[in-house]
């Protein structure tokens, strides 16, 4: 499902009410009023936040089905209709003296320019994602979909696809909610290096590409001409230890050096992808490296079998 097919009919409703013209912040609120990502949004907030206060200062009560919550209870019994409205009339006041007295800045950490991503970049993101959560796998059909920076703007991270990851609006609340250690700590170990390790300390001239959190060079010891490797920026040394970001980032980096390769060499046919996982498995550098080999026609007599030689006598059957 796209969008599209929600809002150009909503914005259309709204021309029709408003009799043929209406005000960006009219179409704004009307398309709001459909979203469900927004309304979850707040339902996390107010359980989270106002809620949470409120309650704990005696002031409402929740309402549960269970162990969730599902609402929240004012007593209201013992008051008059103008007790009520003249409660009412002191909260507006409240709200009114606030934002009179701090402007705009009040929202100013849900600007445009403080976490916009493009369309086109959401798309690659919830496509490259299969449109599911990549910390608790649920997926959009099950919950509202968030485009999230791994490394944050403030912290220094890019606006690269690769510095982006799709999380369900809870996991992402949730991590905006979660101790800034615990953060920070996640965030410091992509910058993990190893002193004399081979690839934490690359030269800097066999580089030939990089993104947010890999790099690709030429294999020195190449199988075929063009070998390159594709390696992780942080200090891991098995494959299976990498963060879901780190698959991504390498999945797109594999994928635009056999772009590359087969525009630089045409004469490239075929690709062997391999990684070595542990020393049994012929891992002899511990820092991830997955391999991509061009192969062209004619290389070897006879590649049918591929990965599976390996075991040389198992590569036939």
């Amino acid at each position: 499902m796209r969008m599209s097919h929600i809002y150009q009919p909503v914005m259309l409703q709204v021309l029709l009410e408003k009799g043929g013209a209406a005000s960006t912040e009219d179409v704004a609120k009307a398309l709001l009023s459909y979203d469900r990502s927004q309304v979850e949004y707040y339902e996390i907030r107010t359980k989270n936040m106002v809620g949470k206060v409120l309650t704990q200062n005696g002031v409402i009560e929740p309402i549960k089905d269970g162990r969730r919550i599902v609402g929240y209870k004012l007593s209201v019994g013992d008051l008059s209709a103008q007790e009520i409205a003249r409660l009412r009339d002191l909260c507006q006041q409240r709200l009114a003296a606030y934002i009179d007295q701090h402007g705009d800045g009040i929202w100013g950490h849900r600007g445009i320019a403080d976490g916009y991503v493009p369309g086109s970049v959401r798309y690659e993101v919830l496509k490259r994602a299969k449109h599911r959560c990549e910390l608790c796998g649920a997926h959009e059909a099950q919950a509202a979909l968030h485009v999230d920076h791994i490394i944050p703007r403030a912290k220094g991270g890019s606006d690269e696809l690769s510095n982006f990851q799709a999380l369900c609006i809870t996991c992402n609340t949730n991590k905006r909610d979660r101790d800034d250690t615990d953060f920070r700590g996640i965030l410091d170990s992509y910058t993990l290096r190893e002193d004399g390790c081979l690839f934490c300390e690359i030269d800097t001239d066999r580089i030939i590409a990089e993104n947010e959190l890999c790099y690709a060079i030429r294999d020195g010891f190449p199988v075929t001409p063009m070998h390159t490797l594709v390696i992780p920026k942080r200090h891991v040394a098995d494959y299976f230890d990498l963060y879901q970001p780190e698959l991504n980032a390498i999945q797109a980096m594999l994928s635009e050096q056999r772009t590359l390769l087969m525009q630089a060499d045409p004469q490239i046919t075929g690709f062997n992808v391999g990684i070595n996982s542990g020393a049994e498995a012929g891992q002899t550098i511990f820092h991830v490296h997955v391999h991509l080999i061009p192969r062209r026609k004619g290389d070897i007599a006879d590649p049918r079998g591929g990965v599976r030689g390996v075991i040389p006598e198992k590569q036939k059957y």
